[in-house]
């Protein structure tokens, strides 16, 4: 059986190719996330973004072939569920697995495959304060943003999920020293 995790796809490209050139790229459509229980992480993003579900997918169990080949996944593993949630203008798509190889660990943001999610508010210190009296974890105090993504109080704050997510915090509202 051919490996399900080619890592040499892509090669390496010089000079100025743009390889999706007239393929009429319009932006980021959503973003998934695996999610270990979906009706908890569905809570989550409801009660503390005040999501909204547009879509949910029930249980159902791919081919041994769809898994591999069409999602880099074991052959055996099944989607618990799938939901889209709007969170101000943008798509969450929210998915649950149960794989024999699935791995609990959630990647730290300086791992190979780690990641967060970033969200804009307007009044970071007020977003901090409801994140705390709500039990969620906030890392340490904000940050000034440095360098080029420096302005006038430009912070951040990084949070975590219940089950790990890490969620990033940002304001910027006299911009970035790169936007001027």
């Amino acid at each position: 059986m051919p490996s399900h995790r080619n890592r040499g796809a892509c090669k390496r490209r010089t000079g100025n190719l743009v390889i999706l050139n007239g393929a009429g790229l319009q932006g980021i459509d959503h973003i998934g996330l695996t999610v270990p229980n979906l009706e908890e992480a569905i809570e989550f993003f409801e009660q503390v973004f005040g999501g909204v579900v547009m879509v949910r997918h029930p249980p159902y169990r791919p081919t041994a072939d769809s898994n591999i080949y069409n999602f880099g996944r074991h052959p055996d593993t099944v989607v618990q569920g799938i939901a889209l949630i709007r969170i101000a203008g943008s798509v969450i798509e929210l998915l649950a697995y149960e794989s024999p190889d699935r791995r609990e660990v959630i990647p730290r943001t300086s791992d190979a495959g780690g990641h967060h999610l970033a969200f804009y508010v307007d009044d970071l210190d007020s977003a901090i304060a409801g994140l705390r009296e709500a039990g969620i974890e906030v890392l340490g105090e904000p940050l000034q943003f440095a360098g080029a993504e420096a302005g006038n109080r430009a912070r951040f704050v990084y949070t975590r999920a219940p089950w790990g997510l890490y969620i990033e915090f940002v304001s910027y509202p006299a911009g970035k020293a790169y936007q001027s």
